[in-house]
């Protein structure tokens, strides 16, 4: 009996080095090994960023494909199936296919040392080298300059979404260093769509690109977006567009959305396209209201919300939702990773919560004791904080003690990806 890919992606985790050192030496031998996919790929537009990389993948998506075009995409990490990372002009990869490139990989590799991000991130790029397409887009895992998505030697476009703290022990502890790692998926003379930034993150992505003779594309000089009157409103050298506001919620899908359409344009879309990426994209976890499932019904007569936002920036932004959002009691559930800035994702959140339950996100080695979350929310300001050991218990309790609130579930990607399976039961 042939293995699935659950058990080929579990062999994989044994080849993992004992030290992670960022390099790209592991990626360029594998692909070297499987014949070069990475030079096969349908044109790519590769995206880096610290928050927005998905919401503008999907948005691209959403576009391009109203155009008419078959894409391809690859994201990670995935929330309920490894099969969500990898996109195959415009479906899910199947189980057959993912299991065929997987073993392709793993021999390929002969044994040697190499992470699981790389080697699955090889198996993508074969997988997506050998079905047509029209476009490729490829978002980056971690960084840029030395991410195992890093290696196409000249992509129709890049993208840099905004660049804020998160990965300092990899990335470095300034945003001067972040943008430079950031920076480094920009190629010579090909154009980069560039976001709302910190001035000095701005100033490294823009010497690094003067250095390459990389066009910038960037939010305040080359295009404008805001909203207006509940509209978006974009405006560049090539004229004003008035589109419906993003249908991913929160205001800071604005300027993601404006370097959606600012990246359109250049490939050559008009008014229909970027309308499309505003109405059609899909993107969960990222402030997604939960409808129907055994989690919705727990809730009972309280919403159910879900967000994987981890780090300060994407604090700020869910804040900044929740001040446009309808005024409801909101209480969260929160679930976080030990290597995260606990206390600078939680600060601007307080203002906006009634209460938090912490727990800990099951079969995470790296997850934060409950006790530790529940003590960084009480620094940061949350009046009542409490924990529970499961997240059917933390809705159960607020669904009793708080019927027709709001419950938002938090903090980490691999919380939202339990947070799905669990609905699922």
């Amino acid at each position: 009996m042939s293995q699935t890919s659950d058990v080929i992606l579990q062999r994989m985790t044994s080849l993992h080095p004992k030290i992670i050192d960022l390099t790209l030496d592991r990626m360029w031998r594998l692909l070297e090994a499987l014949g070069n996919p990475q030079d096969k790929l349908p044109p790519v537009v590769h995206i880096a960023g610290t928050n927005g990389k998905g919401s503008t993948q999907a948005m691209l998506r959403a576009g391009l494909e109203a155009g008419g075009k078959v894409v391809h995409a690859y994201t990670s990490p995935h929330l309920a199936r490894f099969h969500e990372r990898i996109r195959l002009a415009g479906e899910l990869i199947t189980e057959d296919a993912l299991t065929e490139v997987l073993d392709r990989c793993y021999e390929a590799n002969g044994g040697e040392e190499i992470t699981y991000f790389e080697i699955t991130t090889c198996a993508g790029i074969l997988a997506m080298s050998e079905v047509p397409a029209d476009y490729t887009l490829l978002e980056v895992g971690l960084g840029g300059r030395l991410d195992a998505t890093n290696v196409v030697a000249k992509p129709a476009l890049t993208v840099i979404t905004s660049v804020d703290y998160d990965h300092q022990q990899y990335l470095g502890d300034t945003l001067e260093a972040i943008a430079g790692e950031k920076a480094g998926i920009l190629k010579r003379g090909v154009p980069c769509v560039v976001g709302r930034q910190h001035e000095e993150a701005l100033e490294v992505i823009e010497a690094k690109a003067a250095r390459l003779g990389a066009p910038l594309l960037a939010l305040g000089q080359h295009w404008q977006v805001s909203e207006e009157r509940g509209r978006l409103v974009y405006q560049d050298d090539h004229g004003l567009l008035d589109l419906p506001r993003p249908v991913l919620p929160g205001p800071h899908q604005i300027d993601n959305a404006g370097g959606v359409i600012a990246g359109l344009r250049y490939l050559g879309f008009g008014e229909t396209e970027c309308e499309a990426a505003m109405t059609q994209a899909e993107w969960p976890a990222r402030m997604q209201r939960m409808t129907s499932g055994s989690l919705v019904d727990l809730a009972g007569t309280c919403e159910l919300w879900l967000d994987g936002g981890h780090n300060p920036a994407a604090g700020e932004a869910m804040a900044g939702t929740l001040s446009a959002m309808a005024k409801k009691p909101t209480h969260m559930i929160c679930g976080m990773l030990s290597t995260k800035d606990v206390k600078g994702y939680l600060r601007p959140l307080a203002r906006h919560g009634d209460s938090l339950t912490a727990f800990e996100i099951p079969d995470e080695t790296a997850t934060l004791p409950a006790a530790v979350t529940a003590t960084e929310a009480r620094a940061v300001g949350f009046a009542e904080v409490t924990e529970a050991p499961d997240i059917r218990s933390a809705i159960r309790n607020i669904a009793e003690a708080h019927p027709g609130s709001r419950i938002l579930i938090c903090g980490s990607l691999y919380l939202a990806g339990h947070v799905i399976r669990e609905n699922l039961a």
